[in-house]
């Protein structure tokens, strides 16, 4: 009994995370359109989210490029915080690529495109304008 007592909020969040991910499983089975369930919404938003937010973080990690790169001519910082914040930007522009890789469907239509414009069409023909 004292181990439930210990590890009740552990226990509880194991709970909520396997029903959150039943539900999903659910409202995918039952053929739900994307947009109309709960979990589709959610997907939906969290694409807009990961549009706006990664805009900011692309601007403020061309700041941060340059201030590392100062630094670690002037040795105060290491040279690797520079190439993981560089790599780290990279991965993120390429997160539609990386994607569409993993999952073998075509994300193009979805908020997750990279930004390279070119997931789902192999060229760079489609190119959005802002």
């Amino acid at each position: 009994m004292k181990i439930l007592k210990n590890n009740f909020w552990t226990l509880l969040g194991v709970a909520l995370v396997l029903m959150v991910a039943m539900t999903g499983d659910a409202a995918a089975a039952s053929g739900a359109v994307k947009g109309n369930t709960v979990v589709g919404s959610a997907v939906t938003k969290a694409g807009n989210v990961f549009k706006s937010v990664r805009t900011i973080v692309f601007v403020i990690g061309g700041f941060g490029l340059v201030g590392l790169a100062v630094q670690a001519i002037f040795g105060k910082v290491k040279w690797a915080w520079f190439g993981a914040l560089a790599v780290g930007l990279g991965v993120l522009a390429a997160a539609g690529a990386l994607i569409e890789y993993a999952t073998g469907s075509n994300v193009s239509q979805s908020n997750y495109q990279d930004t390279f414009n070119t997931t789902g069409t192999g060229t760079t023909d489609n190119i959005n304008t802002w």
